[in-house]
């Protein structure tokens, strides 16, 4: 069996209040994140929240595109 990729596109929000990840209209993500977007810390809490809502490993998630903007393309392999 093979498994499956997405692509995700998300629009970051760092240093918020809190984390939380959830869809917008058009098929773009939004996800606000405590971390500062700096030594990446941002992309690391991005991959962790993203892991942990689409129940995979931390591994199967990885930036494609736009690792150092606010808008990126996250891919994510698995069931």
């Amino acid at each position: 069996m093979t498994a499956r990729a997405r692509f995700v596109e998300i629009k970051v929000k760092p240093n918020a209040r809190g984390s939380s990840l959830h869809p917008n209209d058009g098929g773009v993500w939004s996800a606000d994140l405590r971390s500062a977007p700096a030594d990446g810390k941002a992309n690391a809490e991005l991959i962790q929240l993203v892991a942990r809502h689409f129940n995979v490993p931390k591994s199967s998630v990885s930036i494609k595109r736009g690792a150092s903007s606010r808008l990126k393309l996250l891919k994510i392999e698995g069931n």
